[in-house]
């Protein structure tokens, strides 16, 4: 074999091994997914929500009530904050809507709508996911924990308020999506259970 064709077939070969390694960096950096993101990763996703849809079911508990509800939740940054009660049957329709400090809340069976600006109760809706979001960014005792395939964000002491003490946000690592919303009293009795049954996030 004269040098001329070793040296072609050493520059074959680099320019072979340079591809190679080349497509796998990429292929790597564009599967970025929940089987490969890290703890933290998943939590700053979850915290740098833009917008999000979900059907929750809703368990609300007192010392002598136990109320389920279904629900319908949407938020984005340009239209605010809307819950629609799907069940039970003698509340459907109800809308509560939240943006720019204002809340309305509407009954699209009776036609109803009341809208109440400069509404100061806004922060305390702890239905919302995103009003766990912002709490957990300014809590300064918010924090996570990994456990098997899920990881629980949690906010302690929250707004000081002895029913809604304690805030854990359950994520599936591997579907980056919300489970669970656990809300506690100053006992660790559950106060508040929301199950998220279908949720897309943007």
């Amino acid at each position: 074999m004269n040098k001329k064709k070793v040296i072609f077939l050493i520059l074959v070969i680099l320019l072979i091994i340079t591809g190679v390694v080349f497509i796998s960096k990429n292929m790597t950096k564009n599967k970025k997914n929940g089987n490969n993101m890290n703890s933290q990763e998943i939590v700053d996703s979850i915290l740098n929500l833009n917008s999000y849809k979900a059907k929750v079911f809703v368990q609300v508990n007192s010392n002598k009530n136990q109320n389920k509800y279904i629900l319908e939740q949407e938020y984005n940054t340009e239209n605010g904050s809307v819950q629609a009660v799907i069940e039970p049957s003698n509340i459907a329709g109800v809308k509560i809507t939240k943006k720019d400090n204002n809340l309305s809340i509407e009954n699209s069976e009776l036609d109803l709508k009341t809208i109440f600006e400069n509404y100061q109760g806004l922060e305390d809706n702890s239905l919302d996911l995103i009003n766990f979001i912002t709490e957990y960014k300014e809590n300064n005792n918010s924090s996570y924990e990994e456990k098997d395939d899920e990881i629980i964000m949690e906010v302690k002491n929250s707004k000081n308020n002895k029913y809604l003490n304690n805030k854990m946000l359950y994520i599936n690592k591997n579907e980056l999506k919300p489970i669970k919303l656990v809300i506690q009293d100053n006992n660790q009795n559950t106060t508040i259970f929301i199950e998220y049954n279908e949720i897309e996030l943007n």
